[in-house]
């Protein structure tokens, strides 16, 4: 069987005010009086008049409710003794149905005007219901989908005063929320406060100024005002609500302390593994420059040339790595607190490689680098200093990871209007599914891991390419060996 449907009236009758009942009641006996002036001169006579009184107590009764249907059964009663006795009123010539039309009257009225006052309140009820239903159904969706606990609160607020149809807040500590009309006064406010101050508050309701004011778990107070009050119903749907709210900002906070927890833990444990890194990477090549140093001021004379020569060699290796490790450190410093500028010049690319290469002569021990300039690929569009620290730091990846006596290639080719710079090596790679993390800070793969380093290299690559409009990326190699292809792309220079 379908569920039952509410009785509803008309809407326009529930919005009848209590004069406008009785104005109502006025006019409808005026129109029944009408009435049984016409059935009076359509019969000749007054004995059949009750009819028309009958359905003005009805209808007056149905529409404005008990009060005014009193009224009219009243007055019908004196009208239609008027047609009965004209104008005699006593009641001794009455016959028994004109006294049974009579007494028909106020029972009627009394019968109508509550069944009436019934039907109106099922029905304010239930559309009061629906409200504040369809505010708590949205509510919860909006609540679940947000972790902003300024925004949950802003529509906790809209939503309490849409189900109330009046007005309502949301305090949570000095952040006021309110929605539906003016601001609470001073005086609720205070009340809001000392209820959310209250020492092992739980959840409850109470009445300030008008104002139905409810402690939320977490500190806050929701508090929310309506015309006519709403029932118990509406008033346990409103309370739903505002701790659904209260449960939504709760879990937003707690979000966001986990995000922030997280957020330090990864700090932290970064700030940690690049301790580590630069302590070793700095005691290294101090230590090495410190021997050899020693060694050469103790036995310097003792020494021939030969060993003398390797000394000062591991001397100047050692202080040129110290000096491109700090050099990465104030580059990505630089990078990160946006200081970079670079140049955007047109510069010879061939030049720059050149000098780069050079500087890794001892470095390479026997591998070998292979330089191959393409056709219009000798001009490039960007600064000429941070592209050599780029390719740098590419080149001694390639030489680091590469074995000794491997090949490393350096080619240079234009496409799609930039000039491309490929540093190939023969080492171990990464997986493939690493690619996408391979320029990000502090990254190190399997094979690096077991190798010096900070895993900054890369990432200041990628920062100092976008700086100057270009791009790095990195694909493994598709031509047998294993290793890796890392690209560098410029804009190319017009002629």
């Amino acid at each position: 069987m379908p569920p039952r449907r509410p009785i509803r009236q008309p809407s326009w009758i529930n919005r009848l005010s209590t004069p406008a009942r009785y104005g109502f009641a006025v006019a409808q006996l005026a129109l029944s009086t009408l009435g049984a002036e016409l059935l009076v001169k359509l019969t000749g006579s007054g004995n059949r008049v009750g009819g028309a009184f009958l359905v003005g107590v009805l209808v007056t009764s149905y529409v404005a409710g008990q009060g005014p249907g009193y009224l009219a059964a009243f007055s019908s009663f004196l009208i239609y003794n008027f047609y009965i006795q004209s104008m005699n009123f006593s009641l001794t010539s009455y016959k028994a149905e004109d006294l049974l039309v009579l007494v028909t009257f106020p029972t009627v009225a009394m019968l109508m005007g509550n069944l009436t006052g019934r039907v109106r309140e099922e029905a304010r009820s239930a559309e009061s219901r629906a409200l504040a239903t369809a505010a708590l159904f949205e509510g919860t969706r909006e609540f679940s989908a947000s972790d902003d606990a300024a925004l949950i609160r802003a529509r906790l607020a809209d939503h309490l005063a849409a189900a109330a149809r009046g007005q309502a807040f949301v305090l949570d500590k000095e952040v006021l929320c309110h929605a539906g009309g003016e601001a609470p006064t001073p005086m609720v406010l205070s009340a809001a406060r000392a209820l959310a101050l209250e020492d092992g508050a739980q959840p409850r309701t109470i009445e300030a100024a008008g104002w139905r004011v409810r402690y939320l778990a977490g500190g806050a107070v929701a508090g929310w005002r309506a015309e006519p009050p709403p029932g118990p119903d509406e008033e346990n749907l409103l309370q739903i609500l505002a701790d659904a709210g209260a449960v939504a900002t709760a879990r937003a906070g707690l979000t966001v302390a986990k995000a922030d927890a997280e957020a330090r833990a990864r700090t932290e444990d970064l700030r940690n593994a690049l301790l580590s890194s630069i302590s070793h990477d700095l005691r290294t090549p101090l230590a090495a420059v410190l021997a050899s140093a020693t060694s050469l001021q103790e036995f310097g004379d003792k020494f021939d040339a030969k060993t003398r020569h390797d000394l000062t060699a591991t001397i100047q290796e050692e202080a040129e790595r110290l000096n491109a490790f700090v050099t990465n450190l104030l580059n990505m410093t630089r990078l990160e607190s946006g200081a970079l500028d670079p140049a955007s010049t047109a510069f010879d690319l061939a030049e720059v490689i050149d000098r780069t290469r050079k500087r890794f002569e001892r470095l390479r021990g026997k591998r070998r680098i292979g330089c191959k300039l393409g056709e219009g690929a000798g001009v490039a569009l960007g600064d000429p200093v941070l592209f050599e620290v780029a390719l740098a730091n590419v080149l001694e990846n390639a030489i680091r990871y590469s074995p000794n006596g491997g090949a490393i290639e350096l080619v240079s080719f234009v496409k799609d209007g930039q000039v491309v710079v490929q540093v190939t090596d023969e080492g171990p790679g990464v997986p493939e599914a690493e690619l996408a993390n391979l320029f990000d800070k502090f990254y190190r793969g399997a094979a690096a891991k077991r190798m010096p380093g900070t895993g900054l290299g890369l990432s200041i690559v990628r920062g100092v390419m976008q700086g100057m409009g270009g791009k790095a990326s990195a694909v493994l190699r598709a031509d047998g060996p294993s290793g890796l292809v890392v690209s560098l792309a410029l804009p190319a220079a017009r002629a």
